[in-house]
């Protein structure tokens, strides 16, 4: 995996485009002096979580004793359900969560920004070449800065763009997916039947 491949893989799968509703809708209670230093801060926490996630996910999965083909195949697959759902979305239930006041940590840091399909990703990518930590640390710096450009001007983002523009990117976003979880799906079967 290339550093470019790596940034648009995590940027897809963080989908903040897809996010950016949801930050809003979230947002709609706090003050609005106090609304950029919120998504700042949440951005940090979303970072720093990611950071060091990419770190302590290798020894966790040593610990597990989890081989590299399993966790391809297990990525790809939870890939393929996320961009499912981003190509379909479910219209009966809404993922967003029901807040009092200002929200912190949960859900704008987690799991909006660094949820488990982020985490999983960085998984795979640290134990497929984990000697390669500073491509995949600036891959997630970079991926994780474009997010931040995208949801901190999320409203005039969701103004621009509007509901169906929105959706529209999305659902792009969502059949790329699909094709790079494919992909990690064949990649660790062929890996895996190569071995045996």
């Amino acid at each position: 995996m290339t550093l470019a491949s790596a940034i648009i893989l995590l940027f897809l799968v963080i989908d903040p485009f897809g996010n950016v509703p949801f930050f809003v809708s979230a947002l709609n209670d706090v003050e609005p002096t106090r609304r950029r230093r919120v998504v700042i801060r949440e951005l940090l926490i979303a970072y720093f979580v990611m950071v060091v996630f990419l770190f302590v996910g290798g020894p966790f999965l040593k610990l597990l004793n989890i081989s590299g083909p399993a966790l391809t195949i297990a990525g790809g697959v939870i890939l393929f359900l996320i961009a499912l759902r981003m190509v379909f979305p479910n219209r009966n239930r809404s993922a967003q969560e029901e807040l009092d006041g200002e929200p912190f940590i949960v859900p704008l840091a987690i799991p909006y920004v660094a949820g488990p399909s982020v985490l999983a990703v960085e998984l795979l990518m640290m134990s497929d070449e984990p000697g390669r930590w500073p491509v995949w640390l600036l891959a997630v710096t970079v991926a994780w800065a474009a997010t931040a450009v995208v949801v901190f001007f999320g409203s005039q983002v969701a103004e621009r763009l509007g509901p169906r523009g929105l959706v529209a990117i999305e659902r792009l976003m969502g059949m790329i997916l699909v094709a790079i979880a494919i992909q990690m799906f064949l990649t660790g079967a062929d890996t895996y039947f190569g071995r045996v």
